[in-house]
């Protein structure tokens, strides 16, 4: 088992070298220290906000807590796929059902279209170097399938559980990869990842679908528990992306901190691999797949 994250910088094509994508498929993530400009995060950041204000936080209550599942069956939700919406952090309300912070201090994320429906987002998650990156993974028809804006805010930032990304994002063969873009420093104070290095390489452990009756389950498919005394945290400073694998285990502690840990993240797949109607995320056909052009 590996037992660091390779940490590294590309130059301004944005290709992975030879030994930078030795090093990912090794460890199955890979930290890349300044990809992105702090003008970029910052542009963003204020994008987001400009969307918060917009946001009537009475018209919707929708909970995303990845403890405890709060969002199975809630429609909101389900259906985000190929829209902006926005989810609260559990705790982010008061027995009276008032929010107890600021609207944008509540948020858990926003998601799951921005890069397809939002001009500054889509020119963020849109870039030579991206794409030339993504083409240096292998991929043969690289389409963006959901995009993340995750708040992590202060006092409330919820817990994620060790869990891998093709759970929810499964294709046959199994091709989803995260790309996950620190906007403001992330540290162990305020909610880092946590990966384990290697784990890739092992089964999927559960598959989150659409059963029959189109509610959503999980079946597990190895019942092996995970090796989390060899989680290694990645900390990482503002305008750093990290690469994972959609195997790779990860986590995240609660942020119970003063200060937000703003992410982005961005999940790929190859359209050449077959995306199954019982996964959670879909798209109407009005808006169809999109790669980097």
């Amino acid at each position: 088992m590996v037992n660091t994250i390779p940490t590294a910088r590309v130059d301004d094509s944005g290709r992975l070298t030879a030994d930078q994508l030795n090093a990912f498929r090794e460890a199955g993530v890979l930290v890349l220290e300044d990809f992105v400009s702090l003008e970029a995060c910052q542009r963003l950041r204020d994008r987001a906000q400009i969307l918060i204000d917009e946001f009537d936080p009475s018209s919707v209550r929708s909970v995303f807590s990845a403890m405890e599942q709060t969002q199975l069956g809630d429609k909101y939700f389900e259906d985000s796929g190929d829209k902006i919406r926005f989810f609260f952090e559990q705790d982010a309300f008061d027995s009276g059902g008032n929010l107890k912070q600021s609207k944008e201090n509540s948020l858990n994320k926003m998601g799951h279209a921005m890069h397809d429906l939002d001009p500054v987002f889509d020119s963020f998650s849109r870039t030579p170097a991206l794409a030339a990156l993504v083409e240096s993974l292998g991929y043969d028809d690289p389409v963006i399938l959901q995009s993340m804006y995750i708040f992590k805010p202060p006092q409330i930032g919820g817990e994620v559980y060790c869990h891998q990304d093709s759970t929810f994002l499964y294709t046959e063969p199994e091709s989803c990869i995260g790309f996950w873009f620190a906007l403001e420093d992330a540290t162990t104070e305020n909610g880092c990842m946590h990966f384990i290095p290697g784990a890739h390489k092992e089964p999927l452990k559960e598959l989150h679908y659409r059963d029959d009756n189109g509610k959503m389950s999980f079946k597990t498919l190895d019942p092996s528990p995970w090796p989390e005394n060899a989680t290694v945290a990645a900390p990482v400073e503002a305008g750093s992306m990290v690469i994972f694998d959609g195997r790779a285990p990860h986590l995240s502690s609660a942020n119970r901190s003063d200060r937000s840990r703003h992410a982005y993240t961005l999940h790929v797949i190859d359209r050449n691999s077959h995306y199954p109607p019982e996964n959670w995320l879909q798209r109407s056909a009005d808006l169809p797949l999109r790669g980097f052009d």
